[in-house]
């Protein structure tokens, strides 16, 4: 990856993301890079979800909800038109879900917060129930109708439980929490663009990603997503001759440190809620945003037990 976007040769401070069952990133410019890697788990890629799958035809990757009626629209994999209409619509066989993918999940969670089902610490919303039967409750936990059987290939409904968005808060709060520790390493308070790679960090919207909080405030026309950078780095080094003598350099002078965060960590803000955190850090998002992105303030949920995070240091070759 880092064959592929060269860091070291930008004089900006760019954030380089490779979101997966565990998140591989680095930070920095000319001057410094550092890397660390960050436990999120599999909820990303679909997995933990009550009914995630893998990036397939028929998986739902496109969420909408509106924030009134809290009716969804969906696009699935495979099938290029939205998704709309009543549960008696006869759908072509290519529109009926078979699941919701990493990237639908995001989206799907995001708007549930902005369309204020679920609040700020991740508990679904009772009195959302009053606003539409999508929203329906088991005790204290609370599900949302995403696609009703007759939209779906098993002729079974899809819901987003209360689990379902325990697991994504998880995954943002460790993937976050790596962010943050290199943006302290560094010392800066802001980078200036975001690079996400991966087959998965392709398909990430950056507004959905920002409005969980996955990332750091930057502006959206400098988040931009590579493709398998890992992969085009290996192609590099194995056909590119000239590359040989960055790779012993950074491999000569990196210098590693397992350890667990600061102490600000447990007292801080990085946990698991799910608006950006804290507002003001994310000036530039909320200012760049669409109007009904810009969700209310609300209570925060607890932090998790914080990860282990390796940082280390390449210097410059």
């Amino acid at each position: 990856m880092l064959l592929a976007e060269a860091p070291h040769q930008q004089d900006e401070q760019r954030l380089v993301i490779d979101v997966g069952t565990n998140a591989e990133m680095s930070l920095g410019g000319r001057e410094k890079v550092l890397c660390a890697s960050s436990p999120t788990g599999p909820a990303f890629e679909g997995a933990q979800i009550t009914h995630g799958q893998r990036a397939a035809p028929g998986a739902i990757e496109r969420v909408r909800i509106d924030p009134v009626s809290l009716e969804p629209r969906t696009r699935v994999i495979g099938h290029e038109a939205w998704i709309e209409g009543g549960p008696d619509e006869d759908l072509p066989e290519s529109a009926k879900a078979t699941g919701i993918c990493g990237s639908g999940i995001i989206e799907v969670v995001a708007e549930l917060f902005l369309a204020g089902v679920v609040r700020p610490d991740g508990r679904f919303e009772e009195s959302a129930a009053e606003r539409s039967p999508r929203v329906r409750f088991a005790g204290r936990s609370g599900e949302y109708l995403l696609a009703e059987a007759g939209h779906t290939a098993g002729g079974r409904p899809i819901v987003v439980t209360q689990s379902d968005v325990r697991a994504i808060q998880l995954a943002k709060a460790a993937l976050y929490a790596g962010i943050k520790l290199l943006m302290q390493h560094q010392a800066i308070a802001r980078v200036d663009a975001i690079t996400l790679a991966g087959a998965f960090g392709s398909y990430i919207d950056p507004q959905h990603a920002m409005i969980l909080g996955m990332i750091p405030d930057c502006p959206l026309e400098r988040v931009q997503a590579v493709g398998n950078a890992a992969g085009d780095g290996a192609r590099i080094a194995l056909l590119n001759v000239g590359s040989a003598p960055r790779r012993r350099a950074w491999r000569a002078g990196c210098s590693t440190s397992r350890r667990p965060p600061r102490p600000t960590f447990r007292t801080s803000s990085w946990g698991p809620s799910l608006s950006p955190m804290p507002a003001t850090s994310f000036r530039i998002w909320r200012e760049s945003c669409r109007p009904d992105c810009r969700a209310p303030d609300g209570r925060r949920g607890r932090n998790p037990q914080p990860p282990i995070i390796e940082i280390t240091l390449l210097r410059r070759p």
